[in-house]
């Protein structure tokens, strides 16, 4: 299938692109250590003021946070191809531009993956959460599951401002904020009024995390499988909505041989 030859040859760049960025040492050390932090320093504050099974919603809640921190940054990433100068070229190129930038940045929700995963397994027994061998297949599918559908968010979001490559940093940085608040990370997403939590049944993290949780508490195969379902149509649509996005853009500047669009 053509998609996925475009999708494979675009993501050779992608990998290249993360082992300069990183050594092993660099990401184990570096990145992971950070984010290991990060999940620890939420989660010693949620334990200052609540009680283990806070604590838990909490080392939970973050763990995933972490992957959805490096999916995001495909926002930033998908810009980096207007400033290498490479947009004219994808312009000429009959591939369809999504394919090409959704390769382009794979690296980030397989970094992520491997984030959230040791977070979860490594913190979470440190704060009282006792994972099962069942539990181990389940939530792996399920982090790489909340990496891959928040990335399609993410390439919408990137195709909405590769034209105004100024804002990657700021438009990846508030979704991300936005879903930490919302989508059920630090309070359950019933905390929220009607609006809000509208706006949150629209992000495939609402859904997946509730789905790790809900293997976590031991529930039934059918309300994780509908909770995964209703992140896997939303990362759907989203990536749908990407496609749309990156087609009008590239066609606006072919129509108009506007170099502003390259």
């Amino acid at each position: 299938m053509q998609s996925v030859l475009i999708i494979r040859s675009s993501a050779a760049n992608a990998f290249a692109d993360m082992r300069a960025i990183y050594s092993w040492r660099l990401w184990v050390f570096g990145w992971l250590g950070r984010m290991l932090a990060q999940v620890t320093f939420f989660t010693f504050l949620g334990r200052a003021v609540g009680d283990d099974e806070r604590t838990a919603y909490l080392v939970v809640g973050n763990a995933v946070m972490t992957c959805v921190l490096e999916c995001v940054q495909v926002v930033a990433s998908t810009g980096w191809e207007r400033i290498s100068g490479t947009l004219i070229l994808l312009a000429a190129a009959p591939a369809r531009p999504v394919w090409v930038f959704f390769g382009r940045s794979l690296q980030w929700p397989v970094s992520g993956s491997a984030t959230s995963l040791v977070a979860l397994f490594a913190l979470g027994p440190a704060f009282g959460i006792t994972w099962r061998p069942h539990h181990i297949l389940p939530v792996a599918a399920l982090v790489v599951l909340t990496a891959f559908t928040t990335y399609c968010l993410g390439l919408f979001l990137a195709a909405l401002v590769l034209n105004a490559n100024g804002l990657r940093n700021i438009v990846s940085s508030a979704a991300y904020f936005v879903m930490m608040a919302v989508c059920g990370v630090q309070v359950p997403v019933d905390h929220w009024p009607l609006p809000v939590r509208t706006a949150a049944a629209l992000l495939p993290l609402t859904h997946s995390l509730a789905a790790i949780r809900l293997v976590e508490a031991d529930a039934g195969a059918f309300p994780i499988a509908a909770a995964a379902g209703k992140a896997l149509l939303c990362g759907a649509v989203w990536l749908a909505a990407a496609y749309l996005v990156f087609e009008s853009f590239m066609d606006r500047g072919r129509r108009t041989g506007n170099s502003d669009y390259f």
